[in-house]
């Protein structure tokens, strides 16, 4: 079990928010430095048997051998960029974990998305930890059991850090749903550990 907090599921995992893992001045900082200086691309993924542009923008970056493949694409990790270093370093500290990998998503108004899914892809291992940092804009983050009928909705915030852990993308699926609101951009950086 983490000492990160409150585990926020009552069960079949755990899951943790820290609120302002980063501080607004600094947080307002590593956002404009990400915007700019990663490599944003538009994808295409292989989902219920077509292929489907995804409705925000990625990259994937990391250790030299952090290969991931979902949704019928295989991603190559680019080189760590300094700034991702650095965000990875601290959230290393802070979970007592290393990560190998990060999976950036550029969310550019409320009609980008990130459809609901568990991160339960073999090369995470069975109890895979994964850090999600979010800046700019906040959004909704909505949870639900797979089988039971328990649901989470976490607005997460300009500098907020969340910790999902455990046995939580075996029982829990998880998605970022468009919104009709006024939205203005948002990064979140999925750091894992590939094996």
């Amino acid at each position: 079990m983490l000492t990160l907090g409150i585990n926020l599921v009552p069960a079949d995992g755990e899951l943790y928010l820290i609120k302002q893992f980063y501080a607004q001045p600094e947080a307002d900082l590593l956002f404009q430095q990400l915007q700019t200086e990663l490599a944003w691309q538009e994808e295409s993924l292989f989902i219920y048997g077509r292929w489907v542009k995804v409705p925000r923008l990625m990259c994937w970056y990391g250790d030299i051998d952090a290969n991931y493949r979902y949704s019928g694409v295989e991603h190559q990790p680019l080189p760590w960029t300094s700034v991702l270093q650095v965000i990875r370093k601290k959230i290393e500290r802070r979970c007592q974990r290393d990560f190998n990998s990060v999976l950036a998503n550029l969310y550019r108004d409320g009609r980008d998305s990130m459809g609901c899914h568990a991160d339960d892809e073999i090369e995470l291992g069975i109890k895979p930890m994964i850090a999600s940092l979010s800046l700019g804009d906040q959004r909704l983050f909505k949870l639900h059991h797979k089988t039971g009928k328990e649901k989470l909705d976490i607005v997460l915030e300009h500098g907020d850090l969340l910790v999902m852990a455990g046995v939580l993308q075996h029982h829990w699926r998880h998605a970022v749903p468009k919104t009709k609101k006024l939205k203005t951009s948002r990064i979140n950086l999925t750091f894992r550990k590939i094996n």
